[in-house]
């Protein structure tokens, strides 16, 4: 068996889950395989793990799947660490949409499609990574084919961060290099120096402001964020929902809650208005939405509370403006008004970033 003490001062760890061929620079994890000191990773409990197999290729032919979940869920792959700052990419298996936690919390949320990979930074401060694959859809499998570690710093402290809160509009879509359908906030990184942040895009499909709160995503931002780090929160889109039995006033409570709870940590909270829709154009070719998504509400909140604004709302009527409702449309989902495809994604993460940077905010700089 590898023994992890030795192995854990590599480059990178390399993990091949389930019950078929290990690829060349991995260790091979079968379901039933639990943790020990001796090998240094295992599964904590291998009753409740189940090899599967996979449709992707290489390591990605096959998987193990959680059959108990849950942030909190003890039922986790644990690996020994040194204490220090990693890197953790991981790979799915066969799952509609499935979430990603580790020490408790979401790390990734709803990665979607068959092989979805997609990485993330955490501190290690107890000498030990626990890790599993959790809800992302009622009646989906939660599984892992691939796990990669890698080492960036002996000190266990995230890099300058920029965390991202928001709905369908904002999340990611899976693979993220070439998704059809993207949220502003998958592109953003595309937009802004790597040097000085990375990007936390912490958005799911469908959400509301008391959902995100209350949920999980907020308790993961709070976890990790810190001073010198930013919190980008737009929501209202599905708040606005009668089925979601949010009122207006009730809305920018719970935002105004978040702000609150964020600003304490020392971080930036940047408040964003959601972008209207493809056909939001009156009789004179003007394009404008200033009236959906409780935008008065956020508005207000961002005066109140003293933090930053990006008024995406109007910031990217008038970009549609620019461009008319046929170029503008070209920018949404085939047959869809709301939802902006990839390069109307990256047009729309543009403007977010071009904003903060005319503010002035720090690390927001064009020379960066």
């Amino acid at each position: 068996m590898p023994n992890l003490h030795v192995e854990a001062t590599m480059s990178e760890l390399k993990f091949d889950f389930g019950s078929g061929s290990v690829e060349s620079g991995y260790i091979g994890v079968s379901a039933s395989e639990s943790y020990s000191q001796t090998k240094g990773y295992g599964f904590n409990t291998p009753e409740n793990m189940l090899n599967v197999t996979a449709s992707g290729t290489g390591e990605a032919s096959d998987a193990v799947q959680f059959l108990t979940y849950g942030t909190k869920s003890t039922n986790t792959f644990n690996v020994d660490l040194p204490n220090g700052l990693y890197e953790i990419k991981v790979t799915l298996g066969n799952t509609a949409r499935a979430s990603v936690a580790a020490e408790g919390v979401y790390q990734i949320i709803n990665m979607t499609g068959n092989s979805a990979a997609d990485k993330f930074q955490i501190p290690i401060t107890d000498g030990q990574l626990n890790i599993l694959v959790t809800e992302g859809k009622a009646g989906t499998a939660f599984t892992l084919s691939a796990l990669k570690i890698r080492k960036l710093s002996d000190t266990p402290v995230t890099n300058r961060t920029i965390y991202i809160g928001g709905d369908s509009t904002v999340c990611n879509y899976y693979p993220l290099d070439s998704s059809v359908q993207a949220g502003w906030g998958q592109l953003f990184p595309d937009f802004i120096s790597a040097k000085t942040f990375q990007v936390r895009n912490m958005a799911s499909g469908g959400q509301i402001a008391r959902g995100f709160r209350n949920d999980g995503q907020l308790e993961a931002i709070l976890k990790y964020i810190k001073p010198g780090d930013y919190f980008i929160l737009q929501l209202g889109i599905n708040d606005t929902n009668p089925k979601n039995n949010t009122t207006e006033a009730e809305f920018k409570e719970i935002m105004r809650d978040m702000v609150g709870q964020v600003i304490a940590t020392g971080a930036t909270v940047v408040l964003s208005t959601p972008q209207g829709r493809a056909t939001d154009f009156n009789s004179e070719g003007v394009h404008t939405s200033v009236n959906r998504w409780y935008r008065h509400a956020t508005l207000a909140l961002a005066q109140e509370e003293n933090v930053p604004l990006v008024d995406l709302n109007v910031l990217s009527s008038a970009y549609f403006t620019s461009i008319g409702p046929i170029a503008t449309s070209a920018l949404y989902m085939t047959g869809d008004s709301l939802h902006p495809n990839r390069q109307g994604a990256a047009e729309l993460a543009r403007i977010v970033a071009e904003d903060l940077q005319k503010q002035g905010l720090d690390g927001f700089s064009i020379d960066e």
